[in-house]
């Protein structure tokens, strides 16, 4: 009897414990928790908003607790959609039981052009007064500017006359912008490309970025995949920067950044040899080619070419000489899958010199770094090795030992070496520790470089002297 009454007691005690989430508890010391006490948006363009942003509302208490209104101060800049509901005035008396949860969704509306230009903070409060009196509150804050716009509307934009980027006011390219003329960029111009962008220049290229002022041309996206993951860090989210003509041409590009494309930078010429010369940049994330030289003649130095799903660099008809440059084939060697295409099992540098109806290619490396986590990162297609004109020299190279009659002083990747070349090649999004090409304190690129070679170049990408000691191979001289 006693067992039985027991085992009543029991039901009818978790009956009760069961049902105590569903009433609502007016104690006045209860309060809601929030997945974030400030809820911020990465920079914003005026005149299109945002994407969505979640946060969660969380009552962590064993009663429910009553919500007798949901309002924001001003209401104009953001967009707040609350399980589904976007209107305030059908969020009243809102029960939230105990131990249950909210979706809060926000945007940022297209609240028009602002009257000045500059980055402006947007702020309001989201307010939750519940019917024990107590009021909680949640910033929403973003970071606005103006963009001007061109080729809006899908419709594509072709420029007959000069255009120069300038850096007053960030840019937004949409579809298919075709410059006629010399296309000059000043130091601090930010192109932003919309999906499926490119920009197509058949005239000169004078880009003059700059180490504190550096030419920034990515896609527009300023918004995060997760916490940890922009969306600036998937390739592939517009097309490509084009250089082509059918005369020669003269490009100049200093401290130009190209991030996460199709294609970072293409030259191609169709009746002769351009001229390109880059100092200072950054080629980084592209879900196809980095850098495309088709009949160019190129000088590049001090520059990164990084993680692209092929060939960091692709070399065909012309003479191109690379100094103290990275390149970095670790392109999606990450735990986390964010990009849209695979790496396909190719080399980082591609020379070819097969082309018997083109102008020969001679390409030639001055103490730089070669190397990637797939195990040949070079291939120098010619027909006669111990006739190839180019010249591999002071360089840490991950490949086979070069037979050519110009390679000398390189230092090759071993399978027993233990030691990191740069400080990080392997993305680790929970840790938001992205890629990290700056050598590693034990790197074998540490003072291999060539001296003679080094001297045009006494400071590396980023103004640190190679004049204390040899120089390292790269674009980035090691700093302790």
């Amino acid at each position: 009897m006693k067992d039985r009454f027991a085992i009543f007691l029991s039901v009818i005690l978790c009956l009760f414990a069961s049902c105590s989430e569903y009433r609502v508890n007016d104690d006045p010391s209860l309060r809601l928790t929030f997945s974030c006490d400030t809820l911020s948006f990465d920079s914003v363009f005026t005149e299109q908003g945002s994407a969505t942003m979640q946060m969660m509302v969380y009552n962590r208490n064993a009663t429910a607790l009553m919500i007798d209104q949901i309002w924001m101060d001003d209401g104009e800049a953001f967009a707040v959609n609350i399980d589904g509901e976007p209107k305030f005035e059908q969020l009243k008396e809102l029960q939230i039981n105990g131990g249950d949860s909210l979706f809060v969704f926000v945007r940022v509306t297209d609240f028009g052009r602002l009257e000045e230009d500059g980055v402006i903070r947007i702020e309001d409060l989201l307010h939750f007064h519940l019917a024990n009196g107590a009021t909680q509150h949640v910033l929403i804050e973003a970071y606005a500017q103006n963009a001007t716009r061109i080729g809006r509307n899908g419709k594509g934009k072709t420029i007959v006359a000069d255009y120069t980027f300038t850096s007053a006011l960030p840019y937004i390219l949409y579809d298919t912008i075709v410059v006629n003329g010399l296309l000059k960029m000043e130091a601090g111009a930010r192109l932003y490309m919309h999906s499926g962008a490119c920009l197509f220049a058949l005239g000169d290229v004078e880009a003059n970025g700059t180490e504190d002022a550096p030419i920034v041309i990515r896609g527009d996206r300023l918004d995060r995949l997760f916490d940890s993951v922009p969306y600036s860090y998937a390739g592939g989210s517009w097309n490509g920067l084009y250089l082509e003509s059918d005369h020669p041409q003269n490009y100049d590009l200093h401290y130009v950044d190209i991030l996460s494309g199709n294609i970072g930078l293409y030259c191609y010429n169709e009746g002769g040899l351009s001229n390109l010369r880059m100092d200072g940049c950054r080629i980084h994330n592209h879900a196809m080619y980095g850098l495309v030289l088709i009949h160019t003649d190129a000088l590049v130095t001090n520059t990164e070419i990084s993680n692209c799903a092929s060939y960091c660099i692709y070399c065909s008809g012309g003479t191109q000489t690379f100094v103290h440059s990275t390149v970095a084939s670790y392109f999606n060697y990450t735990s986390i899958r964010i990009q849209s295409v695979a790496k396909e099992n190719v080399a980082a540098v591609y020379i070819d010199n097969l082309d018997k109806t083109g102008a020969q290619t001679t390409t030639s490396f001055y103490n730089c770094v070669i190397t990637g986590f797939l195990p040949n990162q070079l291939v120098v297609a010619t027909p006669f090795d111990r006739y190839y004109p180019g010249a591999f020299v002071g360089n840490y190279l991950k490949t086979d030992t070069l037979h050519i009659p110009h390679a000398e002083g390189n230092v090759y990747w071993q399978k027993t070496d233990t030691s990191a070349v740069f400080v990080n090649d392997f993305y680790k999004y929970k840790e938001y520790v992205y890629y990290d090409f700056h050598l590693d304190s034990l790197s074998p690129a540490i003072g291999i470089g060539d001296s003679i070679a080094a001297l045009p170049y006494p400071t590396d990408r980023d103004g640190v002297s190679r004049a204390l000691k040899r120089p390292d191979a790269g674009c980035y001289q090691y700093q302790p």
